[in-house]
């Protein structure tokens, strides 16, 4: 893994300082199609950031890259929403390691692959 690219539906910015680099959607053109992002994402190994459930159920079939964070909880304020992502993502990347999809839920994360 080489960075996370947060998706179209996320803040272009966290409020934290993940161990990897952020690259945002924009990076891969205007107004980009999901499979344009999984591209971009496979060629630059890097993780894929969403609340888009075709990501996830796009990498169930795959060997990474890319990787799939789904954050599967609702919407929240944006302070809610960072604080959330900053409680648990030093887990988010452990679990990175060994895993190739990364769902987050509001009360746990699970691992699959």
């Amino acid at each position: 893994m080489k960075g996370f690219l947060l998706d179209q539906n996320l803040p272009a910015r966290l409020s934290f300082t993940p161990k990897l680099p952020i690259v945002s959607f924009s990076n891969v053109g205007k107004t980009p199609t999901d499979s344009q992002i999984w591209e971009y994402a496979h060629q630059h190994e890097l993780v894929i950031v969403s609340k888009d459930a075709d990501f996830s159920d796009r990498i169930i079939t795959r060997t990474p890259p890319p990787w799939v964070v789904h954050l599967r909880f609702g919407n929240l304020r944006k302070k809610d929403f960072h604080a959330l992502l900053a409680r648990v993502w030093p887990q988010i990347e452990a679990l990175l390691k060994t895993h190739k999809l990364v769902n987050v839920y509001s009360d746990r994360l699970e691992g699959i692959g």
